[in-house]
């Protein structure tokens, strides 16, 4: 699912669309151009990934000028049911770095936990999905 950036505006909360995903995402120095915000107020900026060590961990700077950047890091970690993954952020640049740290960090903990309640129905809907597939005689391509 994290190697699928056309999927992020669909779990990413605040991305409101993705407009181009370059080639070999997420290796290291690659970007997701993405747009956030409502229109007619969109912005559009890019994810650079920074750190992609697969399965276990992806790194991004996430930018919405003029708003900042931020730093996310996602981790993946193998569990009896299949997996968890943990997401922790924090404003690394622009006017978000100015808010006091316990302020800035109840944000961004809610914000990555929908987040990653989103990601959560996004990869169960797919696996269910393509158990009903096999189970029917369906193919997956």
């Amino acid at each position: 699912m994290l190697a699928d950036g056309w999927l992020y505006a669909s779990w990413v909360v605040g991305a409101s669309r993705i407009r181009g995903v370059d080639a070999g995402w997420p290796r290291v120095g690659t970007k997701i151009h993405h747009s956030v915000g409502s229109w007619p107020m969109l912005i559009d900026d890019v994810s650079i990934a920074m750190l992609y060590d697969p399965p276990r961990s992806l790194k991004l700077k996430a930018r919405a000028w003029p708003a900042g950047e931020a730093e996310v890091l996602i981790e993946v970690r193998s569990a009896p049911e299949g997996c968890t993954v943990t997401m922790s952020e924090d404003a690394v640049a622009g006017p978000g770095r100015l808010l006091p740290g316990p302020l800035r960090h109840t944000v961004l903990d809610w914000r990555n936990r929908e987040a990653l309640t989103r990601l959560a129905f996004l990869a169960e809907g797919r696996a269910k999905s393509a158990q009903v597939r096999n189970v029917t005689g369906g193919s997956d391509g």
